[in-house]
């Protein structure tokens, strides 16, 4: 029997090593990575406020091999999706378990700190770019509703948001894009802000499949509310885009 289970593993692995690429690609494309999925599961309960499972949740991804920068990362980001107060809880909830894990002996990854920006850095521009490439478009469009009736905030979503937080490559943009979505579907009343980022995190490369994975993710950890309404402004997304 475990002869037969031996020939059928290698006969399995050797059709990974002599799949097209494209079809290993596709294969990987399924289905989210557990570190992805902690990313969901932590920037849910940030935004939500429930700081007894998010404990669980910051456990879970570090052991998922997330390091402890690239938490930090996301739990820093939030504040500009759920507000500074439960920024600050999860961080602080954050810091209760390295010591926790420290004093079992635990020995994480800390992860590398950001990259400089050079002096000359013109956030304006690197944050309106940064916004359009996310949009799906080439070019920066010209500023319109709440732009122009509120034009500081657009200020501030391209010089601070979009330019001094995506900037900070220690997590890449699809990981950001991840931890944005968790934290709208959490976050009641967020439609349509849901809706331009769950394009976005197409628009970094995610997949459709990889799109519902995320509802799954949110169905099975976070709550079957949460799902539903994410999976239906999800499916205007995915109409919308197959019309493209």
């Amino acid at each position: 029997m475990k002869r037969t289970l031996n020939i059928l593993a290698l006969l399995c692995l050797a059709a990974g090593f002599f799949m097209p690429a494209p079809e290993v690609q596709a294969m990987n494309n399924q289905a989210l990575t557990p570190k992805q999925q902690s990313i969901i599961v932590i920037s849910a309960f940030t935004a939500n406020g429930n700081l007894e499972k998010l404990q669980t949740a910051l456990n879970q991804g570090l052991n998922a091999g997330l390091t402890v920068n690239e938490i930090k990362e996301i739990l820093v980001q939030l504040y500009a999706y759920a507000g500074f107060p439960r920024s600050l809880n999860g961080i602080n909830t954050f810091m209760h378990v390295m010591d926790e894990r420290k004093a079992k002996g635990i020995v994480d990854v800390e992860g590398r700190e950001p990259s400089p920006m050079p002096a000359d850095w013109n956030r304006d521009e690197y944050g309106a770019q940064t916004r359009a490439k996310l949009s799906g478009m080439e070019n920066i469009p010209a500023p319109s509703g709440y732009q122009l009736f509120t034009p500081v905030i657009d200020t501030f979503l391209k010089e601070h948001l979009f330019a001094d937080i995506f900037a900070r490559d220690n997590l890449d943009h699809q990981s950001r894009e991840l931890a944005t979505i968790s934290t709208l579907a959490s976050i009641p009343g967020l439609g349509a802000q849901l809706q331009f980022h769950l394009n976005a995190a197409m628009n970094t490369g995610l997949s459709e499949a990889q799109m519902k994975d995320f509802i799954a993710v949110l169905a099975e950890h976070v709550g079957q509310a949460e799902a539903d309404a994410a999976n239906s402004v999800l499916t205007l997304v995915l109409a919308e885009r197959a019309k493209q």
